[in-house]
């Protein structure tokens, strides 16, 4: 069974090279070996390793000259660099980690410590690579949800402070990681169903009659299908189809009551409510955050779960800090 990664190593000892390619060739690892700096670089062009394993002393171009190549590129900056020294050489193994290399191995090198190495390396690689692919993803939706909101130039931001309005409250939970990453990606998306809604009942500036009222609240099944087959958003699907669902069993889409509905959303319905509250929209004036602080305690066991209230209210000094501060009234839109 291969590992599917292919290691680059580096040494000009010929038989401590073919040692080590021996080694992890048994592994299931497929290698590739330079004598030097020079040539590595010269094979890495176009076939970049998942990870190198260098000496240091090596003739026409050392291991650190060669760190400080692979590092200049940016399309070779997050390849893990193990160093190889020579027994005792402290001042080597000092001198690759204030370079920045990601480990080193002391010649000669088990078998066992190698493997274990070069596996744990490129497991931490994998980690680093998937976390900053989450990250863009994470920029990639923010920006679209925010795309959708723009449309209405009173609501700018309003994904973000979701968001952090939600997680400040999921911390006063206690709520751990596996309950935060599906909060954050569901507070990002919870009205991307509004791309499919008419602009015109969007921004109508009076009360929606009942077609466009009905209209509007398909956004969450809406929102809800447009993310069901992608499996990195699967999580957010509860936030996404009940952020509208109230307490009492009177919001929307599917009248869901008390614990029935999920907790997730019940979170952000009040981080949602908070925003919208305070914000100048087409069809409302903003609120104070005090007043609308008072709406969403006086709505506890209402439209919101007591239990989420009461967190909020136990956090909402630190959100109080970062709310904007409200217009003028007599900016409002009517």
């Amino acid at each position: 069974m291969t590992n599917e990664a292919t290691i680059m190593v580096v040494d000009d000892n010929f038989i401590l090279r073919q040692g080590l390619q021996l080694l992890l060739e048994a592994d299931g690892f497929r290698v590739e070996a330079a004598v030097n700096g020079v040539e590595a670089l010269e094979k890495m062009i176009g076939h970049p390793p998942d990870l190198i394993l260098s000496d240091v002393a090596m003739p026409g171009m050392d291991g650190y000259s060669f760190f400080k190549e692979v590092r200049a590129r940016p399309e070779w900056v997050t390849i893990p660099f193990i160093f190889l020294t020579a027994n005792g050489a402290r001042e080597e193994m000092f001198e690759g980690k204030g370079l920045g290399a990601e480990d080193y191995l002391v010649k000669p090198v088990s078998r066992h410590e190698l493997i274990l190495t070069v596996r744990s390396r490129l497991a931490r690689s994998q980690q680093i690579l998937l976390a900053q692919l989450q990250t863009a993803y994470q920029s990639s939706l923010i920006m679209l949800s925010n795309a959708i909101e723009l449309r209405d130039e009173y609501t700018r931001g309003h994904v973000e402070r979701v968001m952090d309005y939600s997680m400040t409250i999921a911390r006063a939970l206690g709520w751990t990681n596996g309950r935060l990453k599906p909060l954050r990606l569901g507070s990002i998306l919870h009205d991307i169903g509004k791309i499919h809604i008419r602009e015109n009942v969007l921004h109508k500036p009076g009360p929606l009659d009942q077609e466009e009222w009905s209209e509007m609240r398909q956004h969450p099944v809406i929102g809800a299908e447009l993310i069901k087959n992608i499996d990195y958003l699967e999580s957010a699907m509860p936030i996404v189809r009940h952020h509208h669902e109230r307490w009492d069993g009177k919001g929307y889409p599917d009248g869901l009551k008390g614990e029935a509905i999920p907790e997730l959303a019940r979170l952000v319905a009040v981080s949602d409510s908070l925003d919208a509250m305070t914000y100048t929209r087409v069809y409302q004036a903003a609120l104070s955050p005090e007043r609308a602080y008072q709406e969403i305690m006086r709505n506890s066991g209402l439209a919101y779960d007591p239990q989420i209230v009461s967190a909020f209210s136990s956090v909402w000094p630190a959100i109080r800090l970062r709310m904007h501060t409200p217009p003028p009234t007599n900016s409002f839109i009517l």
